[in-house]
């Protein structure tokens, strides 16, 4: 049956492979569920029609074989009633009712398998979906650890750069404070070199010098004032 090879596929499906290749998994198991779950509503109503056509050929061969038990039954009353003719008639029927019966059986034989192969995959599916629906919450929470890795990754590779920019910004300190130093340097260069004795001479030239209120009494003196 056609409908069996199309479930068939569907049952065959490798979560874990399905898995590996989503892009994001918190959201594509969501979505892989919900496939899952109108999968498994589209087996349950085949599986059902399946199961209906199990039950109704079986009830063709109940009553198949029980017309051909109660034809059985009359021919031997007719027998026994000296009918012979009517024993055939009877008979030649019940026969008729074999035949058919024959066709019923190998019906039902292969609407029986076609239901139990059907309900296995309906099983195997659900169960499946069960054990997904068990996972989900692992797997989501494995996203969101390795989601939260992806950052502290990220802030750690910026504060790498950060530090390399406060070392930077370190050595150009440095650099600064070294040019300073060597501007104040050829600044001190640059001024004339002071004459020591000159200085000197000025000091002690001022030593000599009378002031004008000493004078003045000198005079006074010499005058007899």
């Amino acid at each position: 049956m056609a409908i069996l090879e199309r479930f068939a596929d569907i049952i065959k499906a490798n979560v874990n492979v399905l898995l590996d290749k989503m892009e994001d998994p918190s959201k594509m198991i969501d979505q892989y569920l919900n496939d899952m779950m109108e999968d498994l509503a589209e087996v349950k109503r085949s599986t059902a029609g399946v199961m209906a056509e199990e039950t109704r050929t079986k009830r063709l061969v109940d009553e198949n074989q029980a017309d051909v038990a109660k034809f059985a039954d009359f021919a031997k009353k007719a027998l026994t009633a000296g009918n012979e003719g009517d024993a055939r008639t009877f008979i030649a029927k019940k026969q008729e009712l074999e035949n058919v019966g024959a066709g019923l059986m190998t019906a039902y034989a292969a609407a029986h398998e076609n239901a139990v192969k059907m309900r296995q995959m309906h099983d195997k599916l659900a169960s499946d979906i069960e054990s997904l629906e068990a996972r989900r919450k692992m797997i989501k929470a494995k996203v969101s650890i390795a989601k939260a890795q992806e950052t502290v990754n990220e802030v750690s590779a910026a504060t790498e750069k950060t530090q390399g920019a406060i070392d930077a910004f370190s050595r150009m300190e440095e650099k600064a404070s070294q040019m300073l130093d060597e501007a104040n340097a050829m600044s001190e260069l640059n001024t004339e070199p002071i004459d020591k004795a000159k200085a000197l001479e000025e000091k002690y030239a001022s030593k000599g010098t009378v002031s004008v209120d000493e004078e003045l009494e000198k005079l006074k003196g010499e005058l007899g004032l």
